[in-house]
């Protein structure tokens, strides 16, 4: 698998199929991906996994989405994981990603990680920003 490190996250070339990036696991307040732990909150596209700030719902600001808005392929939604239970975004999120023609869908973290692997295994062009549970 070919792997570039970029400032403030990694990048994964996707080789083949068996290389998606899935979600491994979660809990202790980080996740795995790919053998790797990534610790806090983070946002995963399908070119990579980058870190954001926010570690709860209350930290969550506009600014973690970038990515999403900036991706080379733009997706079509960005699944919320927000945290070890369902919670409502802030007004000022839904906002945000309405403004930016973003779908989303709010889940705890453990649904929005094994959604998010389901839809990259069916192909489909989705992201997911994903809070630490402990």
């Amino acid at each position: 698998m070919g792997e570039k490190i970029q400032s403030g996250g990694i990048t994964i070339e996707q080789q083949s199929s068996e290389e998606l990036l899935l979600v491994d696991g979660y809990g202790g307040g980080g996740f795995r991906l790919m053998g790797r732990r990534f610790e806090g909150g983070i946002i995963l596209l399908p070119s990579g996994v980058y870190p954001i700030n926010a570690t709860s719902l209350d930290l969550l600001e506009e600014a973690d989405f970038e990515r999403a808005f900036h991706a080379d392929e733009k997706p079509e939604l960005i699944l919320i994981g927000t945290g070890s239970s369902m919670q409502l975004l802030p007004k000022k999120i839904k906002d945000h990603l309405s403004e930016n023609s973003l779908g989303f869908d709010i889940m705890d973290t453990g649904a929005a990680a094994r959604t998010y692997n389901v839809l990259m295994m069916e192909n489909r062009r989705v992201a997911a920003l994903l809070l630490p549970v402990e």
